[in-house]
């Protein structure tokens, strides 16, 4: 592939892959969608390059904008716009913090996961710094905290790790012994720093991003999205488009039915409790998220754990539903599917043990295992 330039043809669906993957967070599509028409409106190119084209020495670097939803939506996305273009776009000064860290200029940014606004949001910053951005991500999914990535699995630091918040304020973390440390401190700057701003992690040569990175996953969200609005063009049945295009399986397919928030060692996640409905009448779902889908138990019997995939589609378009948007009586259809297996080795690293722990969303009886030994259809 090279080099792709994204065109105005591209942006719904790009959005909608990037919707579905982001198994129910990673920001929402519109403000993906205002990201991209603003940067089309004023000139700029977003662009990706295929991960085996870059040089094997360059300096690839990741990065994402941090902080509140409510904050987000308040704001709204001609104010955001507003403030990138003219006063600060923090996601590119914290980027020159990285550089003046590392002493060199960063060759090509990657994404930290896929997802509706922080997929946009840097191929934004591609476009800024004039780098085309990697065709992948640390996860192949969203995923609600900094070290739950791909690259701390294979031997790359998350730290240094810069992060500037909405005030202004740099603060940076050197090094940290346990892999959630940064996470941690990121929220507590972010919070007290006007509830936005940005980092920047995981410094790495483009030798190690081959490794490292999940590849083809923003080309492979704009062709899910094609197959998905083609689909619904042709009165096919989306949901089973996606399963097929990414060789998962419809876990379960029913209604929200109850929603209840618990807190375990110091960490709050939702609980969703879905019953069943069609092919899935009379059976009950469990389903755990934590800004994204973390664990689904079916009947009692656990389908699928973090970091495999479950997507939260809308029956009928198999639109990706962000997780805000559950509540008492939203109809979900549910796709299940492998991580990809770089994501998986990192997990199953010493260091990705800690960084994936099923504690970081309530359940630390829980071990991790791998969805094909518990659903069939996918064996």
């Amino acid at each position: 592939m090279g080099v792709y330039a994204f065109t105005p043809q591209d942006v719904d669906p790009l959005m909608e892959g990037l919707a579905i993957m982001g198994t129910g967070g990673g920001g929402a599509p519109a403000w993906g969608h205002a990201i991209m028409a603003h940067e089309f409106a004023v000139g700029r190119q977003p662009c990706i390059i295929d991960l085996e084209e870059i040089d094997d020495e360059a300096t690839v670097v990741c990065g994402g904008i941090m902080g509140s939803v409510k904050i987000l939506e308040a704001l709204g996305p001609e104010r955001i716009m507003a403030h990138w273009e003219e006063e600060c776009f923090e996601l590119l000064e914290v980027t020159r913090v990285m550089e003046h860290i590392l002493g060199r200029k960063v060759d090509h940014m990657v994404p930290f996961e896929v997802g509706g606004l922080n997929t946009p949001v840097v191929l934004s910053l591609g476009a800024r710094m004039g780098i085309p951005i990697l065709d992948g991500d640390g996860l192949g999914r969203s995923a609600p905290e900094t070290q739950m990535t791909s690259f701390i699995g294979h031997g790359v630091s998350l730290t240094p790790m810069p992060l500037l918040d909405f005030q202004g304020n740099v603060v940076i973390v050197d090094q940290a012994e346990d892999p959630t440390y940064p996470d941690q401190v990121g929220r507590w700057v972010v919070t007290h720093g006007g509830g936005l701003g940005a980092n920047n992690h995981y410094p790495m040569t483009g030798r190690k991003a081959k490794e490292a990175v999940i590849p083809n996953t923003v080309s492979g969200a704009l062709k899910l999205g094609r197959q998905v609005l083609a689909a619904r063009a042709e009165g096919r049945d989306p949901v089973q488009a996606v399963a097929t295009a990414l060789d998962g399986a419809l876990l379960f397919n029913g209604e929200v039915v109850a929603m209840a928030e618990s807190e375990s060692m110091g960490f709050y996640f939702t609980l969703a409790t879905l019953a069943g409905d069609g092919a899935f009448a009379g059976q009950e779902a469990e389903l755990t998220i934590k800004n994204e889908t973390m664990l689904l138990a079916v009947n009692g019997e656990v389908q699928a754990i973090f970091p495999d995939l479950v997507l939260i589609l809308e029956p009928g378009t198999a639109r990706g539903i962000m997780s805000v948007e559950v509540e008492v009586g939203t109809p979900l259809a549910l796709v299940g599917l492998p991580c990809h297996p770089r994501l998986r080795r990192s997990a199953l690293s010493e260091t990705g043990a800690r960084a994936f722990s099923p504690s970081r969303y309530g359940q630390p009886e829980l071990e991790y295992q791998p969805i094909e030994s518990l659903v069939e259809a996918l064996r």
